[in-house]
């Protein structure tokens, strides 16, 4: 009985595939050049440049693989961020970050989960797609230093909002615990403080008061840097010698500084080549459920930015009252304005979704949504 024969393969159209499972102590190198090869691996410190050189050097020795064979790999995105990325590239690594939600996943009730199993999970996964399997998961976009470095000084200002309400919340629930509401929260707050009294017309507790007080020299304190970075970021939008595309959006009637600098450093910095992209990273899209004679819409999809996709119900209010004029306006009253509150709700995440997209192609291709006015 004869055997079948192979063609040898050549080494120099051999692939190092790499999978690398990352964390804050250690990083694992699951490594093999196919599906059906024997796998090698690694464990490194995280970020060592030279360990992992020589890592990859010894695997395609190993596997017979040319040293000058490439190498491609992958990692799931996560609090590492892009610099892990940045090292592979600076290596010579063809280098893939992977969202961590699009990766398929097993439906048993009990799973093993360890670094071996993970890594060999990751690296069948990065064979099939280059394999061709591209929609087998979502690569995400791994922006420049000079563009991921821009948007700090917006999402700090959207932390110091969060960390002001968060301060705010905690001294009237303190008050609250004692009957007393609402004392307002400016520079006479210590001595309103000192005078108020609870439910039973007695002064507060001095630990209540002791506590208050520490919680709101925390809150003058985040309040004084968000009033501060507030007007850097008016003055860059509005003063700015180049022409910017959150300035550009801000001409807009119902777009403010705040949302022309979120949209244009989180939304319009990235490459986005038709709507349904934008749509979709703004998470305002529907999650249709049609199976057999089943069809559910479940909801919103919920994908992409929170920060974005707030900002765009924002707008969507602030088009309704600044650009009543507009196509976009009207639209909205004819398919909701005669409906309840809720209708009018659910009709605003419509009209959100439509004015991001106009947005989009406002500042892609400089079309004004019609009727929409721009500000003096």
């Amino acid at each position: 009985m004869s055997s079948p024969t192979h063609r040898p393969e050549s080494t120099a159209s051999v692939v190092l595939y790499v999978a690398l499972e990352l964390s804050t102590k250690e990083w694992v190198l699951t490594m093999s050049t196919a599906p059906g090869a024997k796998r090698q691996r690694a464990r490194i410190r995280p970020g060592d440049q030279a360990t992992l050189a020589r890592v990859l050097a010894e695997a395609k020795s190993r596997s017979g693989v040319g040293p000058d064979a490439p190498v491609r790999s992958c990692y799931e995105a996560g609090r590492d961020g892009f610099w892990p990325h940045r090292l592979l590239v600076r290596l010579g690594v063809r280098n893939l970050v992977v969202d961590s939600s699009s990766i398929e996943v097993s439906r048993r009730a009990r799973q093993a989960k360890t670094d071996r199993v993970d890594g060999e999970k990751l690296l069948r996964m990065l064979l099939r797609y280059w394999g061709g399997e591209r929609d087998l998961w979502h690569v995400v976009h791994v922006p420049t230093r000079e563009v991921e470095d821009a948007r700090h000084a917006s999402r700090a200002l959207t932390t110091l909002q969060g960390e002001r309400t968060r301060y705010r919340n905690r001294i009237h629930s303190l008050l609250a615990l004692h009957g007393v509401r609402r004392l307002r929260l400016d520079a006479q707050f210590p001595e309103r403080l000192v005078k108020a009294t609870d439910w039973a017309g007695e002064p507060l507790p001095p630990g209540v008061q002791a506590r208050a007080l520490a919680t709101w020299r925390l809150l003058e304190a985040v309040e004084a840097e968000r009033q501060r970075a507030r007007r850097a970021e008016r003055h860059q939008v509005r003063a700015s010698a180049t022409p910017s595309v959150a300035r550009q959006l801000a001409q807009l009637r119902a777009i403010a500084a705040r949302s022309a600098t979120i949209l244009a450093d989180e939304l319009f910095s990235r490459t986005l080549r038709n709507r349904r992209q934008v749509g979709a990273l703004t998470g305002l899209v529907s999650a249709p459920y049609d199976s057999g004679t089943t069809r559910i819409d479940q909801g919103l999809a919920r994908s992409g930015l929170p920060a974005v996709r707030r900002v765009a119900v924002e707008i969507a209010w602030a088009w309704l009252r600044y650009q009543p004029g507009s196509a976009l306006t009207h639209w909205y009253h004819q398919r909701f304005g005669t409906g309840g509150a809720v209708t009018r709700r659910i009709g605003i995440v419509a009209l959100a979704r439509r004015v991001i997209i106009a947005l989009w192609r406002y500042v892609e291709y400089g079309i004004v949504p019609e009727g929409a006015l721009l500000k003096a």
